[in-house]
């Protein structure tokens, strides 16, 4: 007897999607993200793609049609509800591109609720192509298999960040200078929380003092080594999933 095909296939093409996905649905992908179904995955009428929308969840879809520019599908069903996220925001200062498309990626990976960019005195960089930072944490998404994608904000300058800083939301400040080992402050925390990272150059003394000085402000050590900035959001990221996070 011959074994049953595994349902939905594992092969199959995964894609985060605007609308929010229903039984019967007709749902028409466009651009970039046809091009890879066609032409790159050679998607042909009755094959599956797997569909996120980022609110129901994940969806099972048939290939209903593939034209020159689009591809049609039909949601079949439900395959698994989107996933719960920890209250986590990460607020990484800017780096040079490659390195923060690293930051972005990652961060996507390891389950950060919210991506909340910073501009300081050492940023290298002051700007952040959101459409292209969105595609980056969209295609980690996919090639993790997460139901959800991380909230992507603007950046903004550090002082506006601290001005509207909410009350109930701790900030733990990964200091070059030292704080509290970061797995024990991690681990005696709950509720909303976020870290704060810096640029290549780390933070000026007036940015560290008004850091500390902030009422919700944390300071933690990341160990005895002195690491990039992309190392530390990551490092700090995935100390915090496995202190208090979903790990």
């Amino acid at each position: 007897m011959s074994a049953t095909p595994a349902w939905p296939p594992k092969s199959a093409p995964r894609l985060f999607v605007t609308e929010e996905l229903r039984p019967g649905a007709g749902v028409r992908i466009e651009g970039n993200p046809a091009h890879y179904l066609a032409r790159v995955m050679r998607a042909g009428v009755g094959d599956t793609v797997i569909l996120c929308d980022d609110i129901t969840g994940e969806w099972a879809a048939r290939v209903s049609d593939v034209g020159k520019r689009e591809v049609a599908l039909e949601v079949l069903e439900q395959l698994r509800p989107r996933e719960a996220v920890p209250d986590l925001w990460l607020c990484p200062a800017l780096l040079k591109k490659d390195r923060f498309d690293l930051v972005l990626e990652k961060a996507t990976e390891l389950g950060a609720a919210r991506i909340q960019p910073l501009i300081t005195r050492r940023c290298v960089a002051d700007k952040l192509n959101l459409d292209r930072a969105c595609a980056i944490t969209t295609e980690a998404a996919e090639q993790c298999a997460r139901t959800a994608l991380p909230e992507l904000a603007e950046p903004v300058k550090l002082d506006a960040l601290l001005t509207d800083w909410p009350d109930d939301r701790a900030l733990f400040f990964a200091d070059e200078n030292g704080g509290e080992p970061a797995a024990q402050a991690f681990t005696a925390h709950s509720g909303p929380a976020a870290i704060l990272t810096g640029p290549e150059g780390g933070f000026d003394d007036a940015e560290r003092a008004a850091i500390r000085a902030h009422p919700a402000a944390r300071p933690i050590t990341l160990g005895p080594r002195i690491l990039r900035g992309e190392t530390a959001a990551i490092a700090a990221l995935a100390v915090w999933m496995a202190s208090a996070g979903d790990w």
